[in-house]
C-alpha cells in the first residue's frame, strides 16, 4: 500500500492570492466582521478610535474587537493564544486582514476597554440567540434545523432575564479567565537558529 504523498517543507505554495477566499460565504467568522463593522466603537466610548498622528501606527480598535468576539465564540482564554492565532487559523488571518499584533496589544486592549467589551459581547449574544446560532454549550452551532415552540424553545420575561443573567455571567468568566491566563502564562522562550536544527 502507497501513502498519500505531502509536500516538501520547501516547496512554494500557492495560497489564494485573496483574502476573500479564505473562509467559505457560510462560515461565521462573517458575521463577527459584519456585526463589528456596524458598531460606532468611538460613540461607544473604546480607546484608541483616533490614531495619533506621530509615532508608530497603532492597530484599529475594530481589528481588536474582533479578535476578542472571535475568541469569545471560540473558547480561547488567553492573549498569548489569542495572538498565536493570528499567525495560523486562517479565520483569524482573514479576520484581522493579515495583522498579527501580539499578545501585550491584545491584552491592554482589554484593559482598557473592559466596559465596552462587557456590553459588546452582551449584543453579540442576543444577536446569536436571535439567529439561534447557539448549541447546547453555548458553543456556535453551524447547523440549521427548524423551529419548534416546545417549552424549552419559547421565552417569558421570567426567562429572557434568567438568559441574560446567564450571558453575563458567562462573559464576567472569560474576561477573569483571560486575566488570570495573562497573568500567570511564562514568556514564551524563543529557540535561536541552532537550536531549532537541532530539534
Amino acid at each position: 500500500m502507497v501513502y498519500i504523498t505531502t509536500e516538501h517543507k520547501n516547496q512554494t505554495i500557492l495560497l489564494p492570492n485573496r483574502l476573500e477566499d479564505y473562509i467559505t460565504q457560510e462560515n461565521t467568522t462573517r458575521l463577527i466582521d459584519a456585526f463589528v463593522n456596524t458598531i460606532d466603537l468611538n460613540k461607544l466610548g473604546f480607546t484608541r478610535t483616533n490614531p495619533d498622528q506621530e509615532g508608530r501606527p497603532q492597530y484599529h480598535p475594530a481589528i481588536l474587537l474582533k479578535l476578542y468576539i472571535y475568541s469569545y465564540a471560540n473558547k480561547i482564554r488567553s492573549s498569548r493564544k489569542i495572538a498565536k492565532e493570528t499567525h495560523r487559523n486562517l479565520e483569524v488571518i482573514w479576520l484581522c486582514q493579515k495583522q498579527t499584533p501580539n499578545y501585550r496589544t491584545i491584552s491592554d486592549f482589554r484593559k482598557e476597554n473592559h466596559k465596552n467589551l462587557k456590553k459588546v459581547f452582551k449584543e453579540w449574544n442576543l444577536l446569536c440567540d436571535q439567529l439561534d446560532l447557539f448549541d447546547q454549550n453555548n458553543s456556535i452551532d453551524g447547523s440549521k434545523f427548524k423551529a419548534v415552540n416546545s417549552k424549552d424553545q419559547n421565552f417569558t420575561l421570567t426567562k429572557l432575564d434568567d438568559r441574560l443573567k446567564h450571558i453575563d455571567k458567562n462573559i464576567n468568566q472569560y474576561l477573569t479567565d483571560l486575566e488570570k491566563a495573562d497573568q500567570t502564562e511564562p514568556d514564551e522562550k524563543k529557540l535561536s537558529k541552532e537550536e531549532l536544527q537541532k530539534n
